[in-house]
């Protein structure tokens, strides 16, 4: 039997209402999960600038959790190095993405600090969060520069829809390894950062500015050369202040 219009749009109004409450309910009980898990990841890119990702794989979540809170602490700063104090305001909540969108004045900047096991009050290395503009759509990635703020003890970086094979390699360890030993401040002390290459398979062991390529990834590492100046630069007011007098000018 053909229903009246009438019929058909009260229907449909019940329809959605129904899958309307289904989506908001089920919305209210996963997001808590979701926001863990996204935290959760978060700090497992954190601590893989410090750690190897083997040693983070076989933690379970209870133990990168256990792991990160007795290891990082952390502060939020400006673009002159200074602490920000506001109430409300930790490394953890700044979405860096979000802030990208700003002038680089008006944003918050997260440092990690990773301790020793044992010593809360003895710092191995500082860990600088990055964002920027790959091929397709965004990058980022965590660097981490040993106490003397000039060396780079580890960085881990990630992709939101680079070219399998080609830039998505940037997630690669063993492209992520090429920059351990590197340096951002030349002998004058000069920010220089370090530039991925164009094309693969030179060696420039001792270039302490200088990493392998990616063979037809040019524009990927263009847009890792550009996000590690660009945040190194937004943290240089920190990271000297955080320096020697020596290691702010060269620590060799």
């Amino acid at each position: 039997m053909q229903q009246s219009n009438s019929y058909i749009i009260v229907y449909s109004a019940v329809l959605t209402i129904i899958l309307g409450l289904l989506l908001s309910g089920s919305a209210q009980v996963l997001g808590p999960w979701q926001q863990e898990a996204i935290a959760l990841d978060k700090k497992k890119q954190i601590l893989g600038a410090v750690i190897s990702a083997e040693e983070i794989a076989a933690m379970t979540p209870e133990q990168v959790n256990k792991f990160y809170e007795t290891r990082i602490s952390s502060t939020v700063v400006d673009l002159s190095g200074a602490e920000i104090t506001k109430e409300g305001i930790t490394a953890e909540k700044v979405e860096i993405a979000k802030d990208y969108k700003k002038p680089a004045e008006e944003r918050s900047y997260p440092v990690f600090i990773f301790h020793a096991e044992g010593n809360p009050e003895a710092v191995e290395s500082y860990i600088f969060p990055m964002y920027g503009a790959g091929l397709w759509d965004a990058i980022w990635g965590y660097l981490a520069l040993e106490t003397d703020m000039n060396t780079i003890g580890g960085i881990t970086l990630a992709h939101a829809a680079e070219t399998p094979g080609l830039g998505a390699r940037i997630t690669e360890a063993k492209v992520q390894e090429r920059y351990v030993g590197k340096k951002i401040f030349d002998e004058s002390g000069a920010l220089i950062t370090v530039m991925m290459q164009k094309g693969e398979g030179k060696e420039y062991g001792d270039d302490a500015h200088k990493v392998d390529g990616m063979s037809g990834a040019t524009i990927t590492g263009n847009g890792v050369n550009n996000m590690l100046k660009a945040y190194m630069g937004y943290y240089e007011g920190y990271i000297k202040a955080k320096s020697t007098p020596k290691a702010a000018v060269a620590a060799l």
